[in-house]
């Protein structure tokens, strides 16, 4: 009973290491010849066509409930002006990234998840080793730079969408002026809010594909399985989405001083 107890504690943390070696190997196959292009075409379109327009959609609710709640708190200060600032920083530093990668993991990542499972239990992946094809060069690489391709464009878009939203929202529902709200976009916020939120959504495409791809090559049992590895690898995902995201705002706000007003 011990044992097995012992055996379940430490089961995460041998999947942890496996995930983690499974990364290693991914970016060692990143330099590998030949690149598959026309692979890494097919797969950047199709998780584009399946996450622009849900990304699209979800990045104007994003934008206005960040423009009504901070504006709401913003007046109780007295301090309007900044309104169009602080929605800025909300959304290009936390909102774009986190939408975006909510949508890759949740789209893009679960396709990919299914489509190497499939290919597992009907020993696709067996037959390419045996003919010497690594599967990760050949299927994994291909996914994993088209998901941060995929992630960095959708990113800006959801920046574009959720600043209109929220200005939007503010001119209309708040009684803000458009003047004012152009104005400030300058005041608290600056260029490297910009990159962050830009090297946020290329690190969450890399992990979302990766961890998608994991799960997807060791999916096992048959349909179920593929179905439970697929569900495994959204959840893993977006817990790793939050730890990570955490991690970089609070390595970005020690290295980049705020601006002041």
């Amino acid at each position: 009973m011990a044992s097995l107890t012992s055996t379940r504690v430490l089961a995460p943390v041998g999947t942890a290491g496996k995930l983690f070696a499974f990364g290693l190997d991914v970016a060692r196959n990143l330099f590998k010849r030949p690149f598959q292009l026309r692979e890494f075409l097919q797969q950047a379109w199709f998780i584009a066509s399946v996450t622009i327009i849900p990304t699209a959609l979800v990045a104007i609710p994003f934008g206005a409930v960040i423009a009504l709640q901070v504006g709401g708190l913003i007046k109780q200060f007295g301090a309007q002006s900044f309104t169009g600032s602080a929605s800025v920083l909300a959304v290009v530093q936390q909102a774009g990234p986190i939408a975006t990668a909510l949508l890759i993991a949740g789209a893009g990542g679960s396709a990919i998840a299914a489509d190497l499972g499939a290919r597992k239990i009907r020993e696709e992946l067996d037959a390419m080793m045996v003919l010497g094809i690594d599967p990760i060069q050949r299927l994994v690489v291909p996914r994993v730079l088209a998901c941060m391709l995929v992630a960095f464009f959708l990113n800006g878009l959801v920046s574009v969408v959720g600043v209109s939203g929220g200005y939007v929202f503010n001119v209309l529902l708040q009684d803000g002026t458009p003047g004012s709200y152009l104005a400030s976009f300058t005041a608290l916020a600056q260029l490297p809010d910009l990159w962050i939120g830009l090297v946020k959504a290329l690190v969450f495409g890399l992990i979302a594909a990766i961890v998608a791809s994991y799960k997807g090559m060791n999916a096992g049992g048959g349909p179920k399985g593929v179905g439970d590895a697929v569900n495994e690898s959204v959840v893993i995902t977006f817990l790793l989405l939050f730890v990570v995201n955490f991690v970089l705002s609070t390595i970005y706000l020690q290295i980049v001083p705020p601006k002041t007003g």
